[in-house]
This record gives structure tokens, sequence and C-alpha cells, in this order.
């Protein structure tokens, strides 16, 4: 399945792009996603644990499966005041 990937701040700069599309295969789930950029990007080793996702824009967990044509998106953990 082909996914379109979204990256921002240290993730960004640990793939030295915003955005990307990439392939799983079918009933992939977010944490094996991830894994395979860790991967092909070892800059992503050890950043899960700073990593917030979502899937076409609602917040998603590492075991969430992905469709075809999903949108992911990995960012940081942000606060405000």
């Amino acid at each position: 399945m082909r996914l379109k990937l979204l990256f921002f701040a240290g993730h960004r700069e640990a793939l030295g792009t915003a955005s990307r599309t990439f392939e799983m295969p079918e009933g992939a789930t977010v944490g094996e996603l991830f894994e395979a950029l860790a991967a092909r990007h070892p800059a992503l080793r050890g950043m899960e644990g700073r990593t917030i996702v979502a899937v076409n824009r609602d917040r998603a967990g590492w075991d969430q499966r992905l469709q075809d044509g999903d949108e992911v998106a990995f960012y940081p953990p942000v606060s405000g005041g």
C-alpha cells in the first residue's frame, strides 16, 4: 500500500524532508511503519518515545492498522501556555 508521510521538527531534520510517499505491506501498523523508516534512516532510532503520530489528522497509536492512501504525520510532543 502507498502512504503519504509528513514529518515535523526533529523528524523532518532526521529524514531531511517534510514529506514523502512510502510503500508498506497491506495491514501494516503505525509501529511497523516507524520501524521500517528507522531501518532506512537510523537518526530516527530512539525517537519512538518522543513521537506523536496522526493518521488522516487523527491521533493514532502504534498498533493502529494503516490503509492504502493514508496520510501519516510524525511530530514531537508539543506544549503551550
